[in-house]
C-alpha cells in the first residue's frame, strides 16, 4: 500500500474519535438549539436574513472532524452524527436537523477534499466552516428560504459566510489548539503539530 493511501485509511482511533466529536458536538448543539435559537428570532426580527449570523455553533461538527481526523468523510460524519444526536434528543426543527446536517457537513467536507486533506491551517478551518455555512444556505433556500425573496436570501448568505467563518471555522481551530496542548490529540497529526512533536 503506497504512503498516501495509507495516509488516507481510517484508524480504529479515527473512527473512535470521531463518534466522540459527533456525540460532544450533538450535546452542544442540544444547548444551542435552544440560546442559538432564541438569539436568532429575536435578531431575525431586526432584520430579516440576519438571523443567520447565530448558526455558525451548528457547523462546528464539520470542521472538528475534518481538522482532527483529517481523513476522507470525516467532516460529514461527525456533522451528520451530531444533528442525529440533536434529532434523537429532541431539536424543535425535527427530521429537517438531518438533512441540515448533511448539507452543512458536505459544504465543510469539500473544503478539506479540494485541498486533498493536506491543509489544515486556521485558514483552511476558516474555508470549511464558510462551506458548512454555504451548504446550509443551499439546504435551507430549497426547504424554503428563497420563497422569501432575493434581499432576504443576499443577507442570509452574508450572514452565513460570516458566522461559519467565525463561529464555525475559527472558534473550531481554537477548540483543536485547545485540545491539543492538553495533550488528547496525540495520536493525531494535529495534536503532534501543535505540540510540536514529530
Amino acid at each position: 500500500m503506497s504512503e498516501p493511501n495509507a495516509r488516507l485509511q481510517w484508524r480504529v482511533v479515527d473512527m473512535v474519535t470521531a463518534a466522540i466529536l459527533g456525540v460532544a458536538c450533538g450535546i452542544i448543539f442540544l444547548v444551542w438549539n435552544q440560546v442559538g435559537g432564541a438569539a436568532y428570532t429575536v435578531v431575525d426580527a431586526l432584520t430579516p436574513g440576519v438571523g443567520g449570523l447565530v448558526a455558525g455553533i451548528w457547523y462546528l461538527g464539520g470542521v472538528l472532524g475534518g481538522l482532527v481526523i483529517r481523513k476522507p468523510g470525516a467532516a460529514l460524519f461527525v456533522e451528520v452524527l451530531a444533528a442525529l444526536i440533536s434529532t434523537a434528543f429532541g431539536s424543535q426543527w425535527a427530521i429537517s436537523t438531518i438533512y441540515s446536517g448533511i448539507a452543512q457537513g458536505l459544504g465543510a467536507e469539500l473544503v478539506f477534499l479540494i485541498l486533498a486533506y493536506r491543509r489544515f491551517s486556521l485558514p483552511v478551518g476558516v474555508l470549511s466552516g464558510i462551506g458548512a455555512g454555504l451548504g446550509a444556505w443551499v439546504f435551507e433556500g430549497f426547504y424554503g428560504n428563497f420563497a422569501k425573496g432575493l434581499t432576504y436570501n443576499v443577507i442570509y448568505l452574508g450572514a452565513q459566510i460570516v458566522t461559519g467563518a467565525v463561529l464555525a471555522g475559527l472558534v473550531g481551530w481554537l477548540l483543536v489548539r485547545g485540545l491539543a496542548q492538553t495533550g488528547a490529540l496525540d495520536r493525531f497529526a494535529a495534536g503532534r503539530e501543535i505540540r510540536g512533536r514529530v
